[in-house]
């Protein structure tokens, strides 16, 4: 009878390694199951929490960076979060109420705008349209008027949405207690959470989980510290510049012009076409206002892109814009204003788990298949030829 094969050495660890993954797969997808339904059904009230987190995350370099210079971590993280109140204090008493006021006048006199916006695209030469394009000036006209009337009532709709979400959410108790508190405890603690996190991780896989944690936090870093700040800086130079030139609702077109401006191109293109409309109803026909309105955003995009970009950003952000904004559509449609907050480090840690998996497939014999497997040498044909 013939006795049964028995495993080899190599047969064995390969078992051992393949059932070793398929726990690490199971594990990991029920801890990813398990943060969803966290986030879920408490998403209505993790936002203080989530943004405590959030600002820690974001000011934790600067916490070093005062311990480098003395300080302990506890004053530290008393000094950023009196500076926090301070700003956050400002921001409530000064350019809250701006921007209200500026909100409703907008949302206001969007259909007197959108009125005289397509007066002065269609009355200018009504014969000349007719004989170029064989349209009539009042079907043209009809026509705008429609469509400017719906795309400002929907940028009304969306200024009032964000309005009245971010004071429904951004209640006084969450902005002056919880979320403070949260980011200050979160500062004090963050290298010791950080160790004792990375204490938890399995011994045997320690480097490529700090390996993947250190790709994440370049991508998520690069974002939400690069790239915010960045926003916020556009924002801010949009806003002064609209301002200076005297158009109606400056500070609020520049600030959401810039606010937007993480994805590329989208911020200071949506800033322009509201401006320049805003303008060619405020002065035209003074064109030269007009023009001045559009190099507020020409002069930003060149500051962008030669000075705050690569001081800011550089190359560390690591999200394609399409996944990013999939991301936030996506967390935002499933978690609201939390989802939002989330959506920039899971979409990270989301692309940098998958590189890490193209990777590993394309080093595994499921990719290469036979290629490395040894083939006999072709037999060299024969030398007729004889030395003479």
């Amino acid at each position: 009878m013939a006795k049964a094969k028995l495993p080899t050495d190599s047969e064995a660890a390969e078992a051992a390694s393949a059932a070793s993954f398929r726990t690490q797969i199971r594990f990991w997808l029920i801890t990813a199951v398990l943060f969803v339904a966290f986030l879920y059904l408490f998403s209505n009230i993790l936002l203080p929490f989530v943004a405590g987190m959030a600002l820690a995350y974001f000011l934790d370099p600067v916490a070093d960076r005062l311990q480098r210079f003395g300080l302990s971590r506890f004053m530290a993280s008393v000094v950023i979060l009196i500076c926090f109140v301070i700003l956050l204090t400002l921001a409530l008493v000064v350019l809250i109420p701006v921007l209200a006021t500026q909100m409703a006048d907008f949302a206001e006199k969007v259909p007197g705008y959108a009125e005289k916006l397509q007066k002065l695209v269609t009355n200018f030469n009504p014969q000349w349209l007719e004989q170029r394009f064989g349209v009539s000036a009042t079907g043209l006209q009809d026509a705008l008027n429609s469509v400017l009337s719906a795309g400002f009532g929907f940028l009304a709709t969306v200024f009032k949405s964000i309005w009245s979400s971010g004071m429904a959410l951004f209640s006084i108790a969450s902005l002056f207690v919880i979320t403070p508190v949260v980011a200050f405890y979160m500062l004090l603690d963050w290298d010791r959470m950080v160790a004792v996190v990375d204490s938890w991780i399995p011994r045997d896989h320690v480097e490529t989980v700090r390996q993947l944690a250190t790709d994440i936090n370049a991508a998520t870093a690069g974002f939400v510290r690069g790239q915010g700040t960045l926003c916020i800086v556009l924002g801010v130079m949009y806003a002064v510049g609209l301002t200076l030139t005297g158009l109606n609702f400056g500070v609020l077109i520049g600030l959401f012009a810039g606010l937007i401006s993480f994805i590329p191109y989208v911020g200071s293109l949506t800033g322009l076409v509201l401006s320049v409309g805003v303008a060619f109803v405020q002065f035209w026909p003074d064109w030269m206002m007009v023009l001045a309105v559009a190099c507020v955003f020409f002069v930003g995009q060149f500051i962008e892109g030669n000075i705050l970009q690569p001081r800011l950003v550089g190359k560390s952000v690591g999200l394609h814009p399409v996944w990013l904004m999939f991301a936030l559509f996506a967390f935002g449609a499933l978690f609201g204003f939390v989802g939002l907050l989330v959506a920039v480090p899971s979409a990270a840690a989301i692309a940098v788990l998958v590189r890490f998996a193209i990777a590993r497939y394309l080093e595994s014999p499921l990719y290469h298949g036979h290629a490395d497997e040894p083939t006999a040498a072709p037999h060299a044909p024969a030398d007729d030829r004889t030395e003479k």
